[in-house]
């Protein structure tokens, strides 16, 4: 079966893709790319981290081949996903798509070098001692989140100053919703403003959330990063279209899809550092000796459509900054 055959065909189920089915040698290196989402909205990403290994010499089905372990929407599959990467021997494992695919891979192994791609302090949370020279098995991408965060909740102050009220969707799921609920909580307090948390872990909770942000009456709603959610990305911004509520995403992916304004970080640039890193690691280099990187690429894309059909004009000053508007 070809890898694209694959993907396409992938089931309900986690699922690592056997690679030794395409004739794998025993001299050809594996990594793993370990990612809690289903196959649609990985394909753009995946993409981008083979471009990185690209970079470094590597090319998939040639000189290396990439195990697809995909949780399937369900953070509860990674550590039995990461658990069979390792179990297959691979040289590396790319544990993307946040925190769970990094604690995942981390409970695996203490000796197969990890390269995460997510938007938490890795040194504030433990995962290094240090940012230039990690210790032990794991270095990788940090793409900021926290910092876009409290901006996009600066930018819903700025576009609905008389707004005290404003929403955040979460998923429960994910192990650093709480650290970012309180760091937004505190800043939306130094505003004069008072956050609404509401719950949202899967699709079947989407229409109770927004339920819940329409009696609550929020002026609007914020959603910070998470896998599961950004892969539910067409069904959020078609609520928010239904309830009128303007809501300031995470991902530029969320504002393509339909959503009005979104500001966080590239995922296709900190994807193809994450694929360079690997293969860095398939050159030689230790994970203790590559620093963290910080993906300091952020977007604020603007979908000026959406705007006019919830009749919501986009103030100057805010239109003024965009790296992207859709028209």
């Amino acid at each position: 079966m070809r890898r694209r055959e694959f993907i396409g065909g992938l089931g309900a189920i986690a699922t690592v893709w056997p690679l030794p089915s395409l004739g794998q040698s025993t001299s050809t290196p594996a990594i793993g790319f370990l990612h809690p989402a289903t196959v649609e909205p990985v394909k753009p990403l995946a993409a981008a981290f083979r471009e990185g290994l690209k970079e470094m010499g590597y090319l998939e089905g040639q000189n290396v081949f990439i195990h697809y372990a995909l949780a399937q929407g369900r953070y509860d599959q990674l550590p039995k996903l990461a658990s069979e990467l390792v179990r297959l021997e691979v040289a590396a494992i790319a544990a993307v798509g946040g925190d769970p695919s990094v604690l995942a891979a981390k409970g695996a192994t203490s000796s197969i070098p990890i390269i995460f791609n997510t938007g938490s302090d890795p040194s504030k949370i433990g995962w290094v001692t240090r940012l230039n020279r990690p210790d032990g098995n794991i270095t990788g991408i940090n793409q900021l989140t926290g910092l876009a965060a409290q901006k996009q909740l600066e930018l819903m102050h700025e576009l609905l100053p008389r707004t005290v009220s404003i929403g955040l969707i979460q998923n429960p799921a994910n192990p650093a919703a709480r650290s970012r609920r309180e760091e937004l909580e505190r800043a939306a307090k130094s505003l004069g403003r008072e956050l609404q948390v509401v719950d949202a872990g899967n699709e079947a909770d989407l229409p109770a959330a927004f339920e819940k942000l329409a009696t609550l009456q929020v002026g609007g709603f914020l959603i910070v990063g998470d896998s599961i959610l950004l892969s539910l990305r067409e069904k959020i911004v078609g609520l928010a279209a239904e309830y009128q509520i303007p809501g300031i995403y995470s991902r530029r992916e969320y504002t393509f899809a339909g959503g009005l304004l979104s500001y966080g970080a590239n995922l296709n640039e900190s994807y193809r550092l994450t694929g360079a890193y690997a293969g860095r690691i398939l050159k030689g280099e230790k994970p203790a000796d590559l620093p963290i990187q910080q993906s300091a690429k952020l977007d604020l894309v603007i979908n000026i459509k959406t705007a006019q059909r919830l009749g919501f004009p986009i103030p100057d000053s805010i239109l003024r900054r965009a790296d992207e508007v859709i028209e």
